[in-house]
């Protein structure tokens, strides 16, 4: 009873540890990660800005909409100049990530 008892919890362990990075990121801090990385920037940066994001809990529910076409409506934006992503992350628990479109 008691190997049992180990195996799962070396289970739960590795399924917590294979979850600490649930969003993309460039660079990646397994307590704590928060980064700004580049899309496509095109000739000009715009003067209006969007975002739109989704956001996940304990790498095992994920929900929201971090389209660039959202981000577009969020931010009242026709013509997309630029791309941004952020990607947030705290032990796993909480992640999010966010796209930020510029344009006009």
């Amino acid at each position: 009873m008691r190997r049992g008892l180990g195996i799962s919890a070396a289970l739960a362990l590795a399924l917590v540890l294979t979850g600490c990075m649930p969003v993309y990121s460039p660079a990646i801090g397994v307590l704590y990660t928060e980064v700004w990385h580049a899309g496509d920037a095109g000739e000009r940066v715009g003067t209006k800005e969007g975002t739109a994001c989704a956001q996940s809990i304990l790498a095992l529910i994920a929900t929201g909409d971090a389209s660039i076409k959202e981000a577009a409506r969020d931010g009242g934006i026709t013509k997309i100049d630029s791309v941004d992503h952020k990607s947030k992350n705290i032990l796993g628990i909480m992640g999010e990530f966010c796209t930020i479109v510029r344009g006009s």
